[in-house]
C-alpha cells in the first residue's frame, strides 16, 4: 500500500495534522494501534482521569478544523482566572483573562473528549485511517519508508511524520536521539468534587513535595468537580495511592489548605512517573517527529498537548506552502523550516517550566525569600502579568495560521 504521507499516531495532535492537510491532496494513511472509534457520550458520564488545559490558540485550531462543536456538544470547562501560591511562604499571583480584555484564559476539557471530536471529523475527512495497527518494522526503501505492520501489510510513502507518543515507536525505530531526565516525581492524577465551587479559577499550590493543580470541571451545571494534578516524590505517591478514599481527600484538602472546602469525593486515582524528553532533532530526510515524540515536559501548566497543536498547524503549514511551490516535501530543506519553527519555543517553554520546578523544590531560606518576593512583586505589575497571559493564550509569537486571531 502505497501512500504521499503516513501519520503514525492518531491521538490529538496526530489527528490535528491529518485534517489540518485534507485538502491539500495528498494520500495520506494515518495509523493507531487504538480502535478509532467514537466512544458513546452521556453528559452524565464520570470525568475522565487525563485532562488538557487548552489554550486560546488551541481552540483556535480546532474551531477551523470543525472539531470545537464537537468538543462544546461533549463538556469543556472555560476558566478566566488562575491562582498561584507558595505553600511554604506567603506569596501569591493571579491571572485574569479581563486584564487583556478576554473572556477566558483557557478550557479544562478532557482528552478523550477531544479525540472524539476529532475522529468524528476525520470519519468524513477522505483520510485513510487503519485502526488496531502495530508496527514491526521500518527502513528506508529508495527515497522513502517501507512501514511493517504485525499483520504482514507493508506500507510505502516517502514522508512520515512520528506522533505516536512520548515513548514512540517511530523515533526509536528510526534511530532519532534525545536528551532525557527522570524528574523524580509521580504524578496522581483523578477527578473530585469540592464542598465549593472552583468559581471558574484554576488554582495551583507550590508544595515543599511538588506543585498540586485544582483545575475547574463542569458536568450539567456542577462546578464543584475539578480535575487533580499532584505532582509529589515517589515515595509520597506510594502513600497517597495507599490511602483509601476518605483518607486521600482529607491529605489532598490538607495539601491544598482547604481553598475549595472538603473534599467529598474521590473518583478512581492513577499515578503516572514524570520525565522529561526532547529530541535531538525534529526532523530528518523524509521524517518528521511532533508532539510528544518530540518534546515531553512537566505537567506543571498544562501545557503539552497546547506545544503538539502548535507542532500540527505548523507543519502542515510548512507542507501546504512548499506543496503550494512545486517542492518536493520529503526534503529535509522543507522539513527544516518546521523544526526552525518550532524548535525555539518549544525549549522556551521547556526551559521556564523547568525552571519553576527547580525554584519551587528549593529549600535554602535565601531562595525560598527570593520567590515568595518575586511572586509579590510580579502580581503587582499589570503590564508583566498581562504578557504572561497573552503568552499562554497564544495571542504572541510565531503562530501558525490556523492559531491567528
Amino acid at each position: 500500500m502505497h501512500a504521499d504521507l503516513i501519520i503514525v499516531g492518531a491521538g490529538m495532535v496526530g489527528s490535528t495534522l491529518a485534517l489540518a492537510l485534507q485538502d491539500s491532496g495528498l494520500d495520506i494513511l494515518l495509523l493507531d494501534r487504538g480502535p478509532l472509534e467514537v466512544a458513546p457520550w452521556s453528559p452524565e458520564a464520570p470525568f475522565e482521569p487525563r485532562v488538557s488545559a487548552l489554550s486560546a490558540a488551541s481552540q483556535r485550531i480546532l474551531e477551523r478544523l470543525g472539531a470545537w462543536d464537537g468538543i462544546r456538544a461533549r463538556r469543556a470547562a472555560p476558566y478566566g482566572e488562575m491562582q498561584v501560591w507558595d505553600g511554604s511562604g506567603t506569596g501569591q499571583i493571579r491571572f485574569a483573562a479581563a486584564s487583556v480584555h478576554a473572556e477566558v484564559l483557557g478550557h479544562i476539557v478532557e482528552n478523550r473528549v477531544v479525540q472524539d471530536a476529532l475522529l468524528e471529523r476525520l470519519a468524513g475527512s477522505g483520510i485513510g485511517l487503519l485502526p488496531a495497527v502495530r508496527l514491526d518494522g521500518l527502513r528506508r526503501s529508495g527515497d522513502g519508508w517501507l512501514v511493517s505492520l504485525g499483520d504482514g501489510r507493508q506500507l510505502r510513502a516517502p514522508l512520515l511524520v512520528a506522533a505516536d507518543g512520548a515513548n514512540s515507536t517511530i523515533r526509536r525505530l528510526a534511530g532519532c536521539t534525545t536528551r532525557e531526565w527522570d524528574y523524580l516525581h509521580h504524578a496522581i492524577v483523578t477527578s473530585v468534587r469540592c464542598a465549593e465551587a472552583h468559581r471558574r479559577t484554576a488554582w495551583q499550590r507550590f508544595t515543599d513535595d511538588g506543585p498540586l493543580a485544582f483545575l475547574p470541571l463542569e458536568r450539567d451545571g456542577d462546578r464543584h468537580w475539578c480535575s487533580i494534578v499532584w505532582s509529589t516524590t515517589p515515595e509520597q505517591a506510594g502513600r497517597l495511592m495507599a490511602l483509601d478514599d476518605t483518607a486521600f481527600a482529607k491529605a489532598l484538602g490538607n495539601a491544598f489548605e482547604w481553598r475549595l472546602g472538603a473534599v467529598l469525593e474521590v473518583d478512581p486515582r492513577h499515578c503516572i512517573p514524570l520525565r522529561q524528553r526532547h529530541a535531538r532533532r525534529y526532523v530528518e530526510p523524509g521524517l518528521a517527529l511532533i508532539g510528544d515524540a518530540a518534546h515531553v515536559i512537566h505537567p506543571l501548566a498544562g501545557q503539552g498537548v497546547n506545544l503538539g497543536f502548535l507542532d500540527a498547524a505548523t507543519l502542515a503549514e510548512v507542507l501546504l506552502h512548499a506543496r503550494g511551490r512545486g517542492e518536493r516535501l520529503a526534503e529535509l530543506r522543507v522539513l527544516s523550516r518546521f523544526e526552525r519553527r518550532r524548535m525555539p519555543h518549544n525549549l522556551a517553554m521547556m526551559a521556564a517550566m523547568e525552571g519553576f520546578e527547580r525554584l519551587f523544590q528549593a529549600d535554602p531560606l535565601p531562595l525560598r525569600w527570593l520567590r515568595n518576593t518575586g511572586l509579590k512583586w510580579m502580581d503587582k505589575l499589570p503590564g508583566g502579568k498581562a504578557l504572561f497571559v497573552r503568552q499562554a493564550l497564544g495571542l504572541s509569537g510565531d503562530l501558525p495560521e490556523l492559531a491567528r486571531a
